[in-house]
């Protein structure tokens, strides 16, 4: 009988140590999801706009499958999508991404969210207009996020297209919602790129279906 106890008491008690915070447990050791979380609320309640959380999963894993060394995002916000993204820089051990926002508020907002997710190493914040800035980020560039002013699609495209490596991937939010206002854009990478639309079904105060452009730079139509 005596036997018996320990060893329950035994198991038990390793169990919980397996559980505990600060142990292997992914989720408890990844300091990351807890600000997503809060990010992700404060958008929701302000409302800021952000990608919500099943287009963060796929460009997530977009990201982790691209293992790019240089990420672009035009349109920080409180630093939602750039949570998920550095995130995955931060698993994979390298890269780094360049943020670009407007407004300089929500700039220093999104930094701290980086820093509290011990993700700032993996992050430059960028406040300006994307397309002045994008002018003058140096590639190679292996992915770029848009998600900003429709009509800044196009321009910034145009900016960072000669930067984009050979392996780049670039992928365009909203194009569900807000396809008429970067129609230049989409033209320009379908008939020179191979390019596809992915929609979603999405939960978010203002839509509720939306869609990505992802876009594979080569090799261009006609060079397979």
């Amino acid at each position: 009988m005596h036997t018996s106890f320990c060893l329950a008491t035994m198991i038990i008690a390793a169990a919980a140590l397996a559980t505990a915070p600060g142990g292997d447990d992914p989720v408890q050791d990844d300091p990351a999801q807890p600000v997503i979380d809060e990010v992700e609320k404060a958008c929701l309640e302000g409302p800021v706009y952000m990608i919500g959380r099943k287009k963060a999963e796929r460009l997530a894993e977009l990201v982790r499958k691209a293992q790019p060394e240089v990420v672009v995002e035009c349109g920080t916000a409180l630093g939602y999508s750039g949570l998920w993204i550095a995130r995955e820089l931060k698993n994979a051990g390298k890269g780094k991404l360049i943020t670009i926002e407007i407004s300089p508020a929500r700039a220093k907002q999104a930094e701290a969210s980086f820093r509290k997710a011990g993700l700032e190493k993996f992050v430059t914040v960028m406040v300006g207009d994307a397309r002045e800035v994008t002018k003058k980020i140096e590639g190679p560039i292996d992915f770029a996020f848009v998600d900003c002013g429709y009509s800044n699609y196009y321009p910034i495209l145009m900016n960072l297209e000669e930067k984009l490596s050979d392996k780049a991937m670039v992928v365009a939010d909203n194009v569900g919602i807000g396809a008429g206002g970067m129609n230049d854009y989409l033209k320009h990478v379908r008939s020179k790129y191979q390019s596809r639309i992915e929609w979603f079904d999405i939960d978010l105060p203002w839509a509720k279906r939306d869609a990505f452009e992802i876009t594979i730079i080569a090799p261009k139509k006609g060079e397979e």
